[in-house]
């Protein structure tokens, strides 16, 4: 009897031993669903942002709004009959504004003088 209960002590310990710390036991088990969650909602986050830029293409494909708001905000455009008014917090300084280039006296950039016509 006594051999017995010592054989089912040792079984007992084997089968949890393999249950608990093995290849597939319950502690791997818990870590790989953390590691699955935690990708999961990495996934969901790349599928939304995925979504929006899907928009935006979209949007930049089928209409002139979403150029004209992108010109706008990017690359500062206006037009013809509309006023920029640039609003600075007070302890921001003022943008720095470069001049445009100087053209020569007399000529026009861009255009060249007709043939057999004096240049002056």
């Amino acid at each position: 009897m006594r051999l017995l209960l010592i054989i089912l002590v040792l079984l007992t310990a084997v089968t949890q031993y393999a249950l608990w710390l093995g290849k597939g036991g319950w502690l791997r088990v818990h870590e790989l669903q953390k590691k699955v969650a935690t990708q999961q909602e990495t996934n969901d986050a790349l599928v939304a942002r995925n979504n929006a830029l899907q928009a935006e293409v979209q949007d930049l494909k089928s209409g002139t709004d979403a150029i004209e708001e992108r010109a706008r905000s990017e690359l500062g455009m206006i037009k013809d009959d509309e006023v920029y008014v640039q609003i600075l917090a007070p302890n921001e300084k003022e943008p720095e504004i470069k001049p445009p280039p100087k053209r020569a006296s007399g000529t026009r950039t861009g255009v060249r003088p007709r043939a057999g016509s004096d240049p002056r």
